[in-house]
């Protein structure tokens, strides 16, 4: 259960490196500006 908690933690600190990374080099630009337009269209709802 302790490996599994630490790997978890681990695991997660490692996608938000990755996403963090990938969003300084504007890999995730594309996927914002479609959901900016989706979202002025209309096309978005309250969550």
């Amino acid at each position: 259960a302790r490996f599994r908690a630490w790997f978890e933690a681990f695991d997660a600190a490692q996608f938000d490196a990755a996403i963090e990374r990938d969003a300084r080099a504007g890999r995730l630009d594309a996927l914002a500006d479609e959901a900016l337009a989706a979202h002025r269209a209309g096309k978005s709802r309250e969550l």
